[in-house]
Order: structure tokens, then C-alpha cells, then sequence
């Protein structure tokens, strides 16, 4: 998946587990593996495939996901990140001259999943990043039987609480649940004279132009997490009154300027209290 793991709190047992989980989920749903499931389903002529139970509920959770927040986390944009010159391993990019491919906005409600049979218009490319690593590591902190954590790229679920670093410093106690930071700050590149990102705006199918350079969410778990900070990101301005409606914390950052919802606030207050 391109980050690097941490778990604390696991036995050897359990370590070995949850290494054997992220290494599954890598090789079913990685973009840069030829033969993954992603890239094969991908590549299929057929418009309608059968799918692994694995995938099956990726897809399924990535489908409701799109649909609770109206489509800003959509898992019809591989080729819209591709468009953009996020096309190999994050590692192997660089400044490329090249024009922009062209845009390919959103089109989940395209898709039908019926049990594991998928059937979806020709030419769409699935990337179910936006939920995969935050679904892979809610499985893992699962995998352990005493209290700890295991945090991967910007996503950390506890079990038991325990203290968490903040996106551009500061630290706070996570007494349950998880915490999600999504953001443009970490995958850029430049392509045709332009830093690109990859966090998509399924409206326009472009890299999204939002205020923020990075939004950290607390929710009960991190899938709940990551979607929300995705969707708040997208939603710029609007991103705060968004999470506060939901009864979710968020703290976004802008520079080095840090603005916290209502709700992120509270929940300090509660803790405190």
C-alpha cells in the first residue's frame, strides 16, 4: 500500500498476523502489482466480472461510502489519478512534462454489485485506496487481544486509548477508536509545470483545489475517520460545518494555521472535564 506500518501492543502472534493481512490486501488491491485484482478486473474486457469475497467488500464498503457523502469518496477514479501522473509506484515519480491526461470525473452510481458479481460501464478503472488502508487497519488493531495500536500512512486505530501525534505537531490522548488525516502535503508531484496531488475532486475529476492542506478527523473507527477527513478536504470551506453535523472532530490545517471544528473542540472540553 506505500506506507510504513507500527504496531504497538501486539504479540508475536499477532504481528505475524497482521503482517500476513496488509501483504493479502496489498496483492488483491494494489495499483502498482500487474497481477493484483485491482489491475486484472481493471484490464477485464468483460462488463461484468465475478469478484473475490475480499473485494467484494472493499468494493461494497466503498460504494457506501460514496453514497453517505454524496459521492466525494468515489472508487471510479483510477483513471482520473492516472490522469493526473500518478501512474507508477509514489517512489518512481518525478517532474514530468508531459500534458495532463484528460479528466474523468466520478461515475459510481454506474456500478452495481450484486453479491460478487460486478457489473460496471467499459473503460472504468476502479481504485479503492480511499477505503482500503483504513479498512486494512481497523482489521489489524482487531487481530490484537490487549490494548495498543497500529497506525499506517496517517491513519492510527487504538484499542484501549494512547497517545497520538497531530499532523504538524502537538500530540492528544485517543482514548478509543481511530484518527484519519487526509491531505495534499505528502503525495505531490509535478506534472506539465504544475504540482499535482492525490486526493481527487470527483466533480471536475481533477486533483482538488481545497483550502486545506490537510484535515485530521477522530471517529470510532478509522474507516469512518478516513472517509470523513477525505470528504471535509474536498469540501474546503465547508468542510468544518460538514463534520460538526455529523458529530465528528476535525482539525484542519491551512499553513501553519490550525482551525478546529465545534466537535473537535467538545470532545477536548469532555476529556478534560
Amino acid at each position: 500500500m506505500g506506507v510504513e506500518l507500527a504496531v504497538c501492543g501486539a504479540t508475536a502472534g499477532e504481528l505475524a498476523a497482521i503482517r500476513r493481512l496488509f501483504d493479502e490486501w496489498d496483492r488483491v488491491f494494489s495499483r502498482f502489482r500487474p497481477e493484483s485484482e485491482l489491475n486484472r478486473l481493471n484490464r477485464h474486457p468483460m462488463g461484468v466480472v465475478v469478484v473475490s469475497r475480499l473485494f467484494g467488500f472493499a468494493l461494497r464498503t466503498a460504494l457506501s461510502a460514496a453514497a453517505s457523502t454524496d459521492g466525494l469518496v468515489d472508487p471510479t477514479l483510477g483513471a482520473a489519478v492516472e490522469a493526473a501522473g500518478y501512474d507508477r509506484d509514489f517512489s518512481l515519480l518525478g517532474d514530468d512534462e508531459r500534458p495532463l491526461g484528460p479528466p474523468s470525473p466520478g461515475k459510481w452510481r454506474s456500478l452495481r454489485l450484486s453479491g460478487r458479481l460486478l457489473s460496471r460501464p467499459r473503460g472504468t478503472v476502479l481504485d479503492l485506496n480511499g477505503v482500503v488502508k483504513s479498512l486494512a487497519v481497523d482489521s489489524a488493531v482487531e487481530l490484537m487481544s490487549g490494548d495498543g495500536f497500529v497506525s499506517g500512512g496517517g491513519d492510527v486505530a487504538v484499542r484501549g486509548g494512547s497517545v497520538v501525534g497531530l499532523p504538524g505537531g502537538g500530540e492528544l490522548q485517543l482514548l478509543a477508536g481511530a484518527m484519519a488525516t487526509s491531505g495534499s502535503t505528502k503525495r505531490r508531484w509535478r506534472r506539465a509545470g504544475a504540482l499535482q496531488h492525490h486526493l481527487i475532486d470527483p466533480r471536475t475529476g481533477r486533483p482538488a483545489d481545497s483550502r486545506w492542506d490537510e484535515v485530521t478527523v477522530a471517529a470510532g473507527s478509522c474507516l469512518a475517520a478516513d472517509v470523513a477527513a477525505k470528504a471535509a478536504f474536498l469540501l474546503s470551506d465547508e468542510g468544518p460545518a460538514w463534520l460538526d453535523e455529523r458529530g465528528l472532530a476535525g482539525r484542519f490545517r491551512e499553513g501553519e494555521v490550525f482551525v478546529e471544528n465545534r466537535a473537535w473542540n467538545e470532545s477536548l472540553l469532555e476529556a478534560a472535564a
